[in-house]
């Protein structure tokens, strides 16, 4: 039997019976019993330690098929039973494909503790939907000594929910890790490098519990670049004994400080192409997330956004649309629906989150959600003001967002201007021109956005 297949149907079964689907190390393990390999073979090979297969992924994993199988699930007959169970699940599949479904209603659903999508998607979420790059680019880069991996995507696309498994991925290899998100740090400080170089040291020593000794490495006379790659070298990678992930989220808060940019994203660049002469930077991996394309210009040879591995999140396709629905409990089967929220949310994973909480809910129909979605009675209302709130900060903005969507066909922007719009959501960029990024942003600015300049005018740039 296809391994692939089994894999899917024994996911579908995972989630009818309120449980999560299979996760990475699972799917390892499953292949690697499939090739009658050992757990230290499969573990090795896949950059694990043996013992955390042994003694912790596999007996949860055997536990729950054991639960939805009804038998009870070793290595030994692993095989054997998941393709008798899972052609037994197939056998009524060619005269209902609506089956499957029926142990995962919106009913169900609603018994279950159904969180209202807002932030990052937890790790043992059932709505989170794996880019096919984690498993495929970004582990196996994740591994490779003094790696560098750039995510970017605007703003709601799933970036820190992202940041959220590479981290925990690092942490089952054993790795140290550091997570920063550069908007928690003042804007005083991001705008001066020295201090934001003695915040980055501080926040490092204090995530690895080490004192910070900042003033035994900070040298006035050498500069506050070579203080801090001296602290990194000689002091923190000195102090662990396994690699060190560095993720940085939101760097592009630091594009708004071009002097301060100018100096730390060449820093980075430096950092990784030490990895490649001194096996002790080999230690450190870089994973930096940012919303959109840099706009402060640097040197070719200095900039860390043309070297690494790039990683793009975009929009859910209609597939991935049919499918979250599926782990919501709504009956998308032939996609006339899928197709009509993507026609008003282009696949927007907030956004198609968003209408599949309240929709799973039965707390709205998709007709109704359809025809008040760009209002202030609709579920995106919160969403739009939190975007008008921005562009009635800055007019400047809310004029060349007005062009946009009041242009027949895509149009040019200001560089800072497209880096913005961009980085909210709003906007898409094709090569050097810019499109709405959905429908729902057209209409909200007909009437929605009109309608809140009555009472919050936006004054004109």
């Amino acid at each position: 039997m296809n391994l692939d297949h089994l894999l899917k149907i024994i996911d579908r079964q995972l989630i009818g019976s309120k449980n999560r689907p299979l996760n990475f190390t699972e799917i390892i393990i499953l292949k690697g019993v499939w090739q009658y390999r050992t757990y230290n073979q499969i573990a090795i090979e896949a950059g694990y330690s043996p013992g955390y297969f042994t003694t912790i992924v596999a007996p949860e994993l055997y536990q729950r098929l054991s639960k939805i199988i009804g038998q009870r699930v070793t290595k030994k007959n692993c095989q054997a039973l998941l393709e008798s169970y899972v052609a037994a699940q197939t056998a009524p599949e060619a005269t209902s494909p609506k089956q499957h479904l029926a142990n995962f209603s919106p009913d169900t659903q609603q018994n279950t503790s159904l969180c209202y999508p807002s932030g990052s998607v937890s790790l043992d979420s059932l709505f989170y939907l794996e880019p096919s790059s984690l498993k495929e680019q970004i582990y196996p880069e994740l591994r490779k000594s003094g790696s560098l991996i750039r995510i970017k995507a605007p703003r709601e696309m799933g970036k820190t929910s992202l940041l959220l498994r590479i981290i925990d991925y690092a942490e089952h290899l054993n790795y140290r890790t550091i997570s920063l998100n550069l908007e928690q740090v003042d804007q005083a400080i991001l705008s001066d490098l020295n201090q934001f170089l003695r915040w980055l040291c501080a926040n490092v020593a204090h995530q690895l519990q080490l004192e910070p000794r900042l003033d035994d490495y900070w040298d006035e006379d050498m500069g506050s670049k070579i203080s801090c790659t001296l602290y990194f070298q000689d002091y923190i990678l000195e102090q662990i004994d396994t690699s060190l992930v560095l993720a940085l989220d939101e760097v592009n808060q630091i594009f708004e400080h071009p002097q301060v940019a100018k100096d730390f994203l060449p820093l980075l660049r430096s950092w990784y192409e030490e990895a490649k002469r001194f096996p002790i930077w080999g230690k450190l991996r870089l994973v930096v997330v940012h919303s959109t394309e840099i706009y402060v210009p640097l040197q070719l040879n200095q900039s860390p956004f043309n070297v690494g591995l790039p990683i793009q999140l975009d929009s859910f396709s209609q597939e991935e649309v049919q499918q979250l629905a599926q782990r919501y409990g709504l009956d998308w089967t032939d996609g006339a629906e899928a197709r009509q929220l993507m026609s008003l949310v282009g696949g927007h994973p907030a956004l198609v989150s968003l209408a599949f909480y309240h929709l799973s809910r039965q707390e709205i129909t998709l007709s109704q959600l359809l025809k008040t979605a760009h209002t202030a009675s609709g579920i995106y209302s919160h969403h739009l003001q939190r975007h008008y709130i921005t562009l009635a900060q800055q007019p400047e903005l809310a004029q060349a967002l007005d062009t946009i969507l009041n242009a027949s066909e895509p149009i040019t922007l200001n560089p800072i201007m497209a880096y913005k719009l961009s980085s909210m959501g709003v906007i898409k960029q094709l090569e050097n021109k810019a499109i709405a990024r959905c429908e729902l942003y057209k209409r909200c600015w007909q009437s929605f956005i009109k309608e809140l300049q009555q009472y919050y005018p936006i004054d004109p740039a």
